[in-house]
């Protein structure tokens, strides 16, 4: 029988909206957290409307909102405050990544929260941070992969370009989730509820360390290389007789050795002072990418692959997002699940959450429609069906 779900009791209240924050409270929901959703009434989240591609819903949506509950409420409102108060009064956890000084405009700054209610824990999730100069500035994905420096890692030498996932708000809603269970671990042992503060820039910036080490201390930055390892080599992708393009990576002096002897079939090169270290291969590595690139041109794609799979050197086919969808490391392990989306629409096939915990069976539940749980939530607050409508009536709802 499964262990019960190792948030269950916890209630989250997120006033949040785009990536970062859903990203968070998402995870905390796959552990059983109870989330309550607060959407703005109408539309509701803005991430709702980035694409139509999942039956009619929001591929980054779907993604990133289900097992949650939805409310529509006007906050700026003095209903709809008053409700938001009594929703946080019973709530362990506050999170909001809105505007910057908006949360401190409705009365929900994480100091002001904490000294009406000392067991809460708040978490901010923002851009710059919410002190220095560049607190009030907007900072979508892209904008802070450009702001941390990535954008002059990634590409070619002649373009840079964006990554291509929201790697900013992913890494903010990661450490806003780590974060927050560090929080509850704390409030467990101490009785303490610390604050939260995460912000994308921060969250990214602790990405660009190595780069940021190797710039300081280096004198010059990684140069972009394409899909090739800035600092490694022989370490990129490579085209067979076939087309198949194939990517392997060499990490020390063993693997070197058996590509040359192995696999490139000339051993004069393990002891060639060019390729004599990692460093010296970095150097020569047009030289070094070359001799390869020559030895997969006698080849398929096939026949490469298992070259260096029988000599032990790290390598894999460049998938595209389809191959990945039926990768066998997901469809053999049961990786995919099904998910309920709102309304009539079809469900759809979700990843399971990447950390396993024995035992314990992740909560996978439906994708919310706008203000789905409205009525209940505002019913469990003690609202009678009169005030609910008179609310809907002044807009506080939807």
């Amino acid at each position: 029988m499964p262990h019960p779900l190792p948030l269950a009791g916890i209630t989250v209240v997120s006033l949040e909206q785009a990536v970062a924050a859903p990203f968070a409270t998402r995870q905390l929901a796959d552990l059983g957290a109870r989330v309550i959703k607060v959407e703005r009434p109408g539309g509701g989240d803005f991430a709702r409307r980035y694409d139509t591609t999942v039956h009619g819903e929001a591929s980054y949506f779907v993604w990133l909102n289900r097992s949650k509950e939805s409310l529509t409420l006007d906050v700026k409102s003095a209903a709809g405050q008053e409700v938001l108060r009594e929703l946080v009064a019973g709530a362990d956890v506050f999170v909001q990544n809105l505007a910057p000084g908006a949360a401190d405009r409705l009365g929900l700054a994480a100091a002001d929260l904490q000294a009406r209610h000392p067991s809460l824990i708040t978490c901010t999730v923002s851009g710059y941070g919410t002190s220095g100069s560049w607190a009030d500035r907007k900072a979508y994905d892209l904008l802070v992969q450009c702001q941390t420096g990535l954008l002059s890692l990634t590409g070619t030498p002649g373009e840079a370009v964006r990554v291509g996932i929201s790697v900013a708000d992913i890494a903010a809603g990661m450490y806003a989730y780590s974060g927050i269970l560090s929080a509850l671990f704390t409030r467990a042992t101490t009785g303490r509820a610390p604050a939260v503060e995460v912000s994308l820039f921060d969250a990214l910036a602790e990405w660009m360390s190595q780069p940021a080490y190797y710039t300081r201390y280096g004198g010059t930055q990684p140069p972009r290389v394409g899909a090739r390892h800035a600092t490694v080599a022989p370490y990129g992708v490579f085209t067979a007789a076939d087309g198949k393009e194939v990517l392997l990576s060499v990490q020390n002096e063993r693997e070197w050795a058996a590509l040359c002897e192995d696999f490139l079939g000339r051993p004069e090169l393990v002891a060639d002072p060019r390729f004599a270290d990692g460093s010296a291969r970095v150097a020569h590595r047009e030289e070094l990418d070359a001799a390869i690139q020559a030895r997969f041109a006698d080849l398929d794609g096939a026949a490469a692959t298992a070259l260096l799979d029988a000599a032990n050197i790290a390598n894999a086919g460049v998938n595209s997002v389809p191959d990945f969808l039926d990768h066998p490391a997901l469809t053999e392990r049961g990786r995919w699940h099904d998910v309920g989306l709102p309304g009539t629409a079809p469900g759809i096939q979700a990843l399971v959450p990447p950390a396993d915990l024995s035992g314990v069976s992740p909560r996978m539940d439906p994708v919310p429609g706008v203000g789905e749980h409205t009525e209940s939530i505002l019913a469990e607050l003690g609202r009678k069906a009169a005030d609910i409508e008179q609310l809907r009536a002044e807009g506080v709802i939807s």
